[in-house]
């Protein structure tokens, strides 16, 4: 085959074959495709698109282009999630736990954060000791023995999507719905999980700005893993304010622990459980989503997902002293609070402009190599619909290098937005797709 054909293929509109995008692929990863060749081809997917014969096999070219992770050893019905990301989201942290609590296994590879804030792992490495460097052979043995385990994502596990996904990120083409769906679902492909559930944000603080665009995701992820075997939920879920109250590594590993203690009235608390919900209807642990949100949150509530997030911290190296102890957790040196100018109903905590701020604190990554400080970040303190006053607190700022404070003060206050009538209550989990 010969890439500048299947390149002007696509050009023109034309459809790949599998054996064609498997070619492409497998000499893309060996290095035998340039980045500059490759990239034209994105552009081509960008404005053309795929069908649907395309997207999966894509999916799969991508999955069989390095390493899988077999977990076929371990017994009961294994699930994963997926987030498309968004500010003060450490679902993972709620949702893994509450999950193994329901009798469930999960393994979850995770990534590091390149933006606003950190990732799952840069936040579990705020854990002082946790260890997210294992090896397949340890993650198994820790999903079968103590039914959860979170590690980073290997090098070698899907390579074409590490490669694709930075070429993307560079190049004016993430915004491709079927190459968003083939990323996605390709490492869950590789993990053969049992059952899977995705979170796609939708709002201001998303990459999916519009209920069509965050629908359309959803559905073809949904449709990939059918076609794969693979059971997928999905929830859409809002991101016009930050999901939690907290934007910042050691911050949301603090705030995940104490919806673990009992904390079910947040908004990170019910995704979390809805979450779950959908996983353990898929396991066929009970038949009724109600009963499953009902029995999601006793876990929490009993205390019976905090000891499972006390054993993967153990299992992992983690000091375990946090949970009880919030002070054995990173910290900033200095606070810096911002205030309400006037009086009335908070209408809008805009996520991505406290994301913005997080991140220029430190809690985030400009580029791949930024060191991030796991200490500082943004606690809100008055969330959409609540009552202000002149002079309370809007939220707070914990910083330890004040280089950049005064643009994150600025981003804070323009965050919040406040209006004379108490705004309609928003609704968080705004659609279903099973």
């Amino acid at each position: 085959m010969d890439f500048l054909d299947l390149l002007l293929k696509k050009r023109d509109g034309g459809k790949l074959t599998s054996e064609e995008i498997d070619w492409i692929v497998r000499n893309y990863v060996d290095g035998e495709v340039p980045d500059y060749q490759m990239s034209a081809l994105l552009m081509a997917i960008y404005f053309n698109g795929m069908d649907g014969q395309e997207t999966k096999s894509l999916t799969e070219s991508m999955a069989n282009s390095g390493g899988t992770l077999d977990l076929s050893r371990v017994t009961g019905f294994k699930v994963d999630k997926h987030s498309t990301g968004g500010v003060g989201d450490s679902v993972s942290l709620v949702l893994s736990p509450l999950v193994a609590s329901l009798g469930m296994k999960i393994g979850k590879l995770s990534g590091r954060g390149l933006g606003h804030t950190g990732g799952t792992i840069d936040k579990l490495e705020s854990i002082p000791g946790f260890q997210v460097d294992l090896s397949n052979e340890e993650f198994v043995s820790a999903v079968e023995d103590k039914g959860l385990a979170i590690m980073e994502h290997t090098l070698d596990l899907v390579p074409a999507d590490q490669k694709l996904y930075a070429l993307r990120d560079v190049t004016g083409t993430v915004e491709s719905l079927p190459l968003i769906i083939s990323s996605i679902m390709s490492k869950k492909i590789a993990c053969s999980p049992d059952g899977v559930v995705l979170d796609v944000k939708v709002g201001k603080g998303a990459f999916m700005k519009s209920m069509d665009d965050a629908t359309a995701l959803g559905r073809g992820c949904r449709e990939v893993g059918e076609l794969f075997g693979l059971n997928v939920t999905a929830l859409v879920t809002d991101m016009n304010q930050p999901l939690g109250n907290s934007a910042g590594n050691a911050l949301e590993v603090e705030e995940a622990i104490r919806v673990l203690k009992g904390d079910v009235e947040s908004d990170l608390a019910e995704v979390s459980i809805n979450l779950a919900a959908e996983l353990y209807l898929q396991s066929g642990g009970i038949d009724s989503l109600a009963g499953a949100v009902e029995e999601a949150r006793r876990r929490i509530t009993s205390g019976d997902a905090l000891e499972k997030f006390s054993d993967m911290v153990e299992g992992q190296g983690g000091d375990p002293r946090i949970i009880d102890d919030f002070g054995f957790l990173p910290g900033a040196e200095n606070e810096r609070t911002v205030y309400a100018s006037g009086s009335g109903y908070v209408e809008e905590v805009d996520a991505l402009k406290v994301g913005r701020a997080a991140g220029a604190l430190g809690a985030g990554r400009k580029e791949k190599g930024d060191v991030i400080d796991p200490g500082v970040g943004v606690r809100i303190e008055k969330r959409v619909g609540d009552e202000a006053h002149e002079g309370d607190p809007l939220a707070r700022i914990y910083y330890n290098d004040d280089a950049d404070l005064d643009r994150a003060v600025t981003l804070m206050e323009e965050a919040y937005s406040v209006a004379d009538e108490k705004p309609e209550e928003r609704e968080l989990i705004k659609r279903r797709i099973r």
